[in-house]
């Protein structure tokens, strides 16, 4: 029986080459660059949410509380008129990449832990590397590739943009599988 203590090296070698792929699809790759487009009155939406001193957070215009609301003909008027949006709201300033990039490594290595957990429950410990790939690639796929989808499906979030996710998280798994199957306890 292999333990989740007997996968530290799996669970930290995995995490820092994502980080690393992650680094060079977005700075080298860079096939997320038009993931966003400009509104095409931007300054004027950036001076109404000004004067509206909007706080950081998630907005979703038209707003509605409850969801029998939305048959009142104001409401159904809004959303004929448009625009219908989910907005987020970062604090102002420049954002503090650092911060970032920590939290996205600090994620990494949670997600590692728990492909890890399932791994042990899952694989001998004389497992083969195919056995470690496949196991592993899988679920890899699951924790990095399928969360997005849901941004799709609820909140508009261009499908392309989300096959593009997708894409990114078949490769983070096939790397997570193959330094697991690499690495493996035997």
């Amino acid at each position: 029986m292999v333990g989740v203590s007997d996968l530290w090296l799996p669970i930290l070698v995995s995490s820092v080459l994502v980080f690393l792929v992650s680094a060079i699809i977005h700075m080298v790759l860079k096939y997320h660059n038009k993931d966003f487009t400009r509104l095409p009155n931007e300054d004027a939406v950036r001076a109404a949410m000004r004067a509206g001193t909007t706080a950081p957070g998630q907005y979703v215009i038209p707003y509605c509380t409850e969801m029998k609301d939305m048959e009142k003909p104001e409401m159904k008027q809004k959303y004929t008129e448009g625009p219908v949006a989910v907005i987020t709201v970062l604090p102002t300033g420049i954002p503090n990449i650092g911060k970032n990039l920590a939290q996205w490594f600090a994620f990494l290595l949670v997600a590692s832990l728990f492909i890890a957990y399932v791994a042990e429950h899952s694989l001998a410990r004389d497992a083969t590397y195919l056995q470690v790939f496949r196991n592993v690639g899988a679920v890899g796929f699951m924790v990095y590739g399928l969360g997005q989808v849901p941004n799709s499906i609820w909140w508009g979030k261009p499908w392309k943009n989300t096959a593009k996710d997708l894409l990114d998280g078949l490769v983070y798994g096939l790397v997570t599988a193959g330094t697991f199957g690499w690495l493996w306890p035997n």
